[in-house]
């Protein structure tokens, strides 16, 4: 199966996947507010688009997949899909798979219990919220224009170029201790794998929690990165006192353990890092080339 992937907002993750599917022959159009990034599409054999483009029509005329990966903006508002409304109703009928990359965030806390993806939304962070209001305006639209939807709440996102062993070497990383907390986390490659999973199967209307088996403490993760790399343990840190950032803080305000059975029910996906100590292994053998 080879098309034309529409990729609006085409950053880390949108890359990753370019990488699959260009070698496979497909033809990738993403788009980017950054010429720097524009270069760097181009360089991976994708095609770079600078936005916002002078032409929504032009743009997605002749795709046949679309992978939205940009956000809301900060005020809760979603000005791609405002720019790209009319044109997707236009062309909505050609469009055979569409996908639209959210966040767990628009669960809210759950004081540490599992959920899966039939637990109704209860964000509470304006970033939540607001991927809560632009779930539901990209399911409208997708329903107005008849192209088939599908959402993907991911966990945190980490891979080649973000991860914890630059931190752990400088001496800059922390281990901020919240008695159970816990994170969600999910490798750039595994979130590939997924959405290629669901482009080769569509279930219009799908949601998939995108995360791996085990939610772990974040102090836990540097703790491993710190032995990989054979170096002394950072020190723990109060999360009552720690200085942190606003959003640093905000991340430390929802507790929640997404389920993930139906990446491999429904799309038969064998996560390649189903925690983070694989995901960390490799990262670390692709940084010294072993």
């Amino acid at each position: 199966m080879t098309g034309v992937l529409l990729s609006l907002g085409h950053g880390y993750t949108a890359r990753a996947l370019a990488r699959r599917l260009v070698p496979a022959g497909w033809r990738v159009i993403g788009t980017t507010r950054s010429a720097d990034k524009a270069a760097q599409i181009e360089a991976e054999g994708a095609e770079a688009i600078l936005w916002p483009h002078a032409d929504p029509a032009a743009l997605v005329a002749g795709a046949t997949h679309l992978l939205v990966s940009a956000g809301p903006a900060r005020d809760g508002s979603d000005p791609v899909r405002a720019a790209m409304a009319d044109a997707l109703r236009a062309r909505g009928g050609g469009i055979r798979w569409a996908g639209y990359l959210s966040t767990t965030a628009v669960y809210g806390d759950r004081d540490g219990a599992w959920i899966d993806e039939t637990a109704d939304l209860r964000a509470e962070t304006p970033r939540g919220k607001a991927r809560v209001a632009a779930e539901a305006g990209w399911t409208e639209l997708a329903a107005a224009a008849g192209f088939p939807l599908q959402i993907f709440r991911l966990a945190g996102i980490y891979g080649p170029g973000r991860g914890p062993f630059a931190k752990v070497r400088s001496g800059a990383a922390r281990r901020i201790v919240k008695p159970g907390q816990v994170f969600g986390r999910i490798h750039v490659d595994d979130i590939a794998t997924v959405l290629q999973a669901s482009m080769a199967r569509p279930r219009p209307g799908a949601v998939y929690n995108v995360c791996d088996d085990l939610p772990a403490p974040p102090e836990d993760v540097i703790a491993e990165a710190a032995r990989l790399l054979g170096l002394p343990l950072p020190p723990e840190e109060d999360f009552a006192t720690a200085e942190m950032t606003p959003m640093a803080r905000s991340f430390y305000a929802e507790c929640k353990r997404t389920a993930n059975a139906l990446l491999s029910e429904e799309l038969g996906v064998t996560l390649a890092y189903p925690t983070y100590r694989e995901g960390l292994r490799a990262l670390l053998a692709d940084e010294t080339g072993r």
